[in-house]
């Protein structure tokens, strides 16, 4: 079943994004989602942008590693996340995938492999220069059980930018994710922007499948409530006509003390906690 699920999946985003490039006006606006939670916003965005009628948006990243959360998903291949978002009147509906062209550990060597399929459904809204978003998540995981999540962010139209996202697991990993963050723009020649963006994150589990580690990465009896992961990021987004943009980047993800990086190293692929990865993302919308 979780196949059939990710095949259709897949394919309704190919064909969105085959549709989509084939129209004649279109707008490119919307930042460059490398990572479901980072999607989320880019998902009332969306859904923001005209509040007279209906939008859409198609999106693909090549990364060079998949780090979520300061988790290491990918290793030693590139990524494929395509991204499919329409939405109307603060409404808004996301189809996130991620395709590992080498997936680690697999037995068939060399060959791709579609690892995850995520499904946001959110709603926005303004009061003032505050915003508020609230949002579902559906992850659908190739090498762990698929759960879910609510979130709600609150962000503010000041200076860089600060949301506050609180992600709550309501299925497979209980627990709390908040996200604290901010961001900023500089306007370069030629319509292109320079963004930087900065985060910190702090995990509160309620599951015994996410504990602290000791100093020799060895599991504890201790559920994981600490700081978790922080990340940093530099990207340009370099709009090419009226219809397409390109947004290279490039992040750094850290662990926020030696509680995190004990966790974040012992359910790593390649024995660490610190991630440098990059990549472009090609967006077109309409």
């Amino acid at each position: 079943m979780k196949t059939r699920i990710r095949i259709v999946t897949a394919g309704i985003i190919l064909i969105t994004m085959a549709l989509t490039l084939s129209q004649v006006n279109v707008m490119a606006e919307e930042q460059n989602p490398l990572s479901p939670e980072e999607g989320t916003a880019a998902v009332t965005a969306v859904a923001n942008e005209n509040k007279d009628g209906p939008t859409a948006s198609c999106d693909v990243a090549f990364m060079s590693q998949y780090i979520w959360r300061g988790y290491e998903m990918s290793k030693g291949s590139v990524v494929i996340q395509p991204s499919v978002t329409v939405g109307y009147k603060g409404l808004g509906l996301n189809l996130w995938g991620n395709l590992d062209s080498n997936k680690y550990g697999d037995p068939n060597k060399d060959q791709s492999k579609w690892t995850e399929t995520d499904m946001t459904a959110s709603y926005g809204t303004g009061f003032g220069p505050v915003g508020v978003d609230l949002g579902y998540i559906y992850y659908a995981l190739d090498s762990a059980k698929d759960t879910q999540e609510l979130y709600i962010g609150v962000s503010g139209d000041v200076i860089l930018a600060p949301t506050l996202t609180i992600y709550r697991d309501i299925d497979e990993y209980p627990g709390w994710y908040i996200n604290l963050g901010i961001s900023h723009s500089v306007e370069l020649p030629h319509e292109i922007t320079l963004d930087l963006a900065g985060s910190v994150a702090y995990y509160y589990s309620n599951t015994d499948n996410i504990v602290e580690y000791g100093n020799h990465l060895n599991p504890t009896s201790h559920r994981f409530r600490n700081f978790q992961n922080g990340l940093i990021s530099l990207g340009l987004t370099i709009p090419l006509d009226k219809r397409f943009t390109v947004a290279p980047s490039i992040s750094y993800s850290f662990p926020l003390g030696n509680e995190a990086k004990n966790m974040l190293k012992a359910t790593s692929l390649g024995n660490s906690a610190y991630h440098l990865f990059g990549g472009v993302t090609l967006s077109v919308a309409f």
